[in-house]
């Protein structure tokens, strides 16, 4: 079992993408459970999904005082990002700030190299010259791009993305590695499966089905139905975040006397994939059941299975063994548990059907 080297008490630590639904999970989460923690947050607010969420989520956030400090600016200003290690010293980082989604690098690729990129380039900087304990930061499944062996593991070579968000994400674990090789900085990344939940991504498919279903439109159905997803929990996701955070990779050198990189990536995945045909129908019959849906809803009639989508993988599926193995925990939270929770704060949100 892990031992913890990183104690969070009467610490600093610096979550970018604060507003973001992980992030703001994840600030909410460090709040309540270390008293002594204080959160600096930071966030651009972009309008890729409805604004409001990521400002109900602030909202809920500044019930922590001056625990909690938010600045709404981008990571990609390296003056900003400076200013913010030179004002309030976190010893602790995590970079979730990101433009995420792969049908959006298609059609705005500007905004992934300046967030994901750029913006990286900034945090392991400011790492590098402040001296942090740890940082750790986002990055995705999608790295895998259209590996046939499955399940996905941290060992497999990862060199053929199929989307330019997955090649960012890709980028920042070299850049990470680059860094924690020659300026000793532990680092440790974490590739995420599907994350979903109450208050989540408006432009994930279990979100828009959700909206499309409720306006009675017809949803489409990609590859058939026959995608399969490694569907994750986001209590799952944040718990796995709160472990790593405590435990930086251990500084050594090799031989030659130089650092040996202190350097880690996990997978945080449900172990479990999921056919979208059969996620779809849980669903539908979540939403019934929490009235977002009226109970003889007909959804034969509203859904319409359609070919591949460029840029998407037919299956995501996490080895979660090392995980599993250096800190004792793998996401549980079942697939019709996560949905029913998702559909209750829907029905709360926009209302029941009328």
């Amino acid at each position: 079992m892990v031992t913890y080297n990183v104690s969070l008490a009467n610490k600093v630590v610096l979550v970018t993408g604060a507003a973001g639904f992980i992030g703001a999970n994840l600030v909410k989460r460090l709040l309540n459970e270390f008293d002594s923690v204080k959160v600096v947050g930071i966030d651009s607010i972009t309008e890729y999904y409805d604004v409001r969420l990521k400002y109900e989520r602030l909202q809920e956030l500044s019930a922590y005082g001056d625990r909690f400090v938010f600045i709404k600016d981008s990571i990609a200003k390296k003056g900003v990002v400076d200013s913010i290690f030179t004002d309030h010293h976190p010893q602790v980082v995590v970079n979730l700030a990101a433009q995420a989604g792969v049908r959006y690098s298609i059609t705005n690729p500007d905004a992934y190299i300046e967030s994901n990129l750029i913006g990286f380039y900034n945090i392991l900087e400011a790492c590098r010259h402040y001296g942090v304990e740890h940082l750790v930061y986002a990055s995705s499944s999608s790295v895998y791009g259209s590996n046939k062996k499955v399940p996905y593991s941290t060992d497999d070579k990862v060199d053929n993305p199929v989307s330019l968000y997955a090649a960012t994400k890709k980028s920042n674990e070299l850049m990470a590695h680059a860094y924690s090789k020659l300026y000793n900085i532990p680092s440790t990344g974490l590739r995420f499966f599907t994350v979903y939940g109450p208050a989540g991504r408006p432009d994930m498919a279990y979100f828009g089905f959700t909206n499309q279903l409720r306006e009675g439109k017809t949803i489409r159905i990609f590859n058939y139905g026959n995608c399969k997803r490694d569907f994750t929990y986001v209590d799952d996701i944040v718990e796995g975040v709160v472990r790593i955070m405590r435990h930086a990779p251990e500084k050594q050198n090799g031989d030659d006397g130089l650092p040996i990189p202190p350097y880690k990536v996990y997978n945080i995945g449900n172990n479990s994939p999921e056919n979208l045909l059969d996620f779809v129908t849980i669903l539908q019959e979540e939403l019934i059941a929490a009235k977002v849906l009226p109970d003889d809803y007909d959804f034969e009639t509203h859904k319409e299975l359609v070919p591949m989508q460029p840029g998407d993988v037919p299956v995501t599926y996490a080895d979660t063994t090392p995980l599993e193995q250096d800190f004792g925990f793998k996401p549980s939270t079942s697939l019709r548990e996560g949905l029913r929770k998702f559909a209750g704060w829907y029905a709360k949100y926009y209302g029941t059907f009328k």
